[in-house]
């Protein structure tokens, strides 16, 4: 891992809290929103960096994409199902995992570590457009990120599922 990651966010990284996104499969079988978040904090620092932020912006960027999917629960589960039950129509939709817990996350975060006001917008806002426009640079950083870390877990869990199918098909 980064030593930047650990020097701006070492408190995050050691919380029990955090250290729960282990067991939360995310992109794939493989992947936990542990990982996912590691990889998208690592790639958001890469970015602060290109673009020369300050060390206190840069340090906001890594605590935010780290914590962006501090969503807490299984969103691939049984109780989200259940949760999802009770609504019908558009209201479903509303609030589904891609839709609510960015809000979610940043509620977490705040209460847990005590980020700063930008810091929960970036996280709230990472899911655009299935959330609002990100405003800041942060926020851009992290929704920029997140989204390049997520295509390339989602295609190698793709590629996974296509590989173990054809040699199940074919062998």
């Amino acid at each position: 891992m980064d030593s930047e990651i650990q020097q701006y966010a070492g408190d995050i990284l050691a919380h029990p809290r955090f250290q729960q996104l282990r067991t939360f499969c995310h992109h794939g079988l493989d992947n936990s929103v542990y990982d996912h978040s590691v990889a998208v904090a690592e790639a958001a620092c890469q970015i602060a960096r290109l673009m020369r932020l300050s060390e206190s912006e840069t340090a906001s960027v890594v605590r935010a994409a780290l914590l962006h999917d501090f969503f807490g629960y299984d969103w691939h589960g049984e109780r989200f199902r259940r949760y999802l039950s009770h609504f019908s129509g558009v209201h479903r939709i509303a609030h589904m995992h891609g839709f609510i817990h960015g809000h979610i996350a940043a509620d977490r975060a705040k209460h847990t570590f005590g980020l700063s006001e930008r810091e929960c917008e970036a996280i709230a806002r990472h899911m655009f457009p299935l959330a609002a426009m990100p405003r800041t640079r942060i926020a851009w950083i992290v929704t920029v990120a997140d989204k390049a870390v997520a295509s390339k877990e989602m295609t190698a869990a793709v590629g996974g599922y296509v590989s173990h199918a054809y040699h199940k098909i074919f062998a």
